[in-house]
C-alpha cells in the first residue's frame, strides 16, 4: 500500500501521472483529498488543522483500508505530514518519501541561518484573518492561477487547482493548514528512523537548498537525497516519470 498526500493548493489530482507507474509495479494506492480539500471534510477553525489531526487522518485512512504498515509519499504540505508520521508513528510506516519539503527541524534551522525566511514570507501573511483569502482568491481565482503558473506549475493543473479553491470554504480551509502550524512543537528535532528519501527541484522558488541539505542530520535510518535539475516546486506534476523511476527502488528496498 502506498498513501500519497498532496500539498497546497493541490488536490489528489497532483498524483495523476505518478499513480499508473506505481500500480503497474504492483502497488495499491490511496490518494485522498486531504482535510479541508474535500467538500465533506472541511472543518472550521485553525485547531482542526494541527499536525496531530492531519497525521490522525492518515492513520484512520490506513485503518479503514485494513493496512497495518504502508509507504507514505507526500508533496509540499503532504511532505510535512509525511515527516510528522515518520517522527510520531514510525510503527506504521514501511518507507517515507518527501517531495520538495525538508525535515521540519531542518526547515526551521534554515529559517534562522539562511535566506529561507525571505522565501517563506507567506507563512506570516496567511496568519492574517480574511485578507489572504481576499487577495489569493481575487479575480475569480485568476490571480491564484497566474501565481501558480509563474512558480512553474503546468497551466492545466494551475487552472484545475484554482477552480477547486473557488468551492465554498475551500480556500480558507487550505490556508488554515498554515494557521494551524505550531512552529516549535511541529519542528522538534525528532529523528526519523524509517527509510526515507527527499526529492527536491533546484528551481523551487519556495524551498531553498539549506534546509534540504540539512535534512540528513535528522534521518538516522537509510536516507537518500535526490536533486532534480531544472525542476520547480511542483515535482509530481512536472516530473512524474522521474518520480516513479526514483520511487520504485526506494519502495522495494524498504521491504527487503
Amino acid at each position: 500500500m502506498v498513501v500519497l498526500l498532496h500539498g497546497f493548493p493541490q488536490t489528489s489530482a497532483s498524483w495523476d501521472a505518478v499513480v499508473p507507474g506505481l500500480i503497474g509495479a504492483g502497488y495499491r494506492t490511496l490518494r485522498p483529498d486531504q482535510r479541508g480539500y474535500s467538500p465533506r471534510a472541511r472543518p472550521r477553525g485553525r485547531r482542526a488543522y494541527r499536525t496531530s489531526e492531519l497525521v490522525a487522518d492518515v492513520i484512520a485512512l490506513a485503518d479503514q483500508a485494513g493496512v497495518e504498515r504502508f509507504h507514505v509519499i507526500g508533496h509540499d504540505w503532504g511532505a510535512a505530514v509525511s515527516w510528522a508520521l515518520g517522527m510520531t508513528r514510525p510503527d506504521r510506516l514501511l518507507s517515507l518519501t518527501a517531495l520538495s519539503v525538508p525535515h521540519p527541524a531542518a526547515f526551521r534551522r534554515a529559517l534562522l541561518n539562511s535566506t529561507q525566511a525571505l522565501h517563506s514570507w507567506y507563512f506570516g501573511f496567511f496568519q492574517i484573518p480574511r485578507l489572504p483569502e481576499a487577495l489569493v482568491g481575487s479575480r475569480q481565482g485568476r490571480a491564484l492561477q497566474a501565481n501558480l503558473m509563474r512558480s512553474g506549475l503546468p497551466a492545466e493543473y494551475a487552472r484545475r487547482y484554482a477552480e477547486h479553491m473557488r468551492e465554498p470554504g475551500a480556500l480558507t480551509a487550505a490556508i488554515n493548514w498554515y494557521r494551524g502550524l505550531r512552529p516549535i512543537a511541529d519542528a522538534r528535532p525528532i529523528p526519523v528512523t524509517t527509510p526515507a528519501m527527499l526529492l527536491w527541484g533546484d528551481r523551487d522558488p519556495f524551498l531553498r537548498r539549506r534546509g534540504v541539505l540539512g535534512t540528513a542530520r535528522y534521518c538516522t535510518g537509510p536516507y537518500r537525497l535526490e536533486i532534480l535539475n531544472g525542476v520547480s516546486h511542483w515535482i509530481p506534476e512536472q516530473a512524474p516519470d522521474r518520480v516513479v523511476e526514483l520511487l520504485l527502488p526506494h519502495l522495494a528496498a524498504a521491504v527487503g
